[in-house]
């Protein structure tokens, strides 16, 4: 939770990773709430805030959870940013074995 309020924001992307062996460290310093995502994502206005969440039932399955303003905010930033999002998205593989979307979820109320 990088702003200590993710609970405000209406927009949820939710991503499932199941990582290599040996890759904890760094996925977690690279996923983590002040990791290269979230670094990355802070240059938008409309983002509040990252997860990261790992199963206790296997060291090897991570959960993140992006907070954002609104879809709208998301896929703005997404669209200005494509280029440096697929790069990153593209060195990080080395750490995963999958990545799934599992949804993108709008509060209600």
């Amino acid at each position: 939770m990088t702003s200590g309020r993710p609970a405000e924001g209406r927009h949820l992307i939710i991503w499932e990773f199941h990582i290599r062996p040996e890759q904890e460290a760094l996925f977690e310093q690279t996923y983590g709430p002040e990791g290269r995502w979230a670094k990355f994502f802070k240059q938008s206005v409309g983002y509040i805030g990252s997860e990261l969440i790992l199963d206790f039932k296997d060291s090897l399955r991570y959960v993140t959870l992006d907070f954002w303003e609104s879809r709208e905010a998301y896929e703005v930033f997404r669209g200005e940013h494509q280029a440096e999002y697929e790069a990153i998205d593209q060195d990080c593989e080395k750490m995963t074995e999958s990545e799934v979307e599992v949804g993108r979820f709008e509060r209600i109320g």
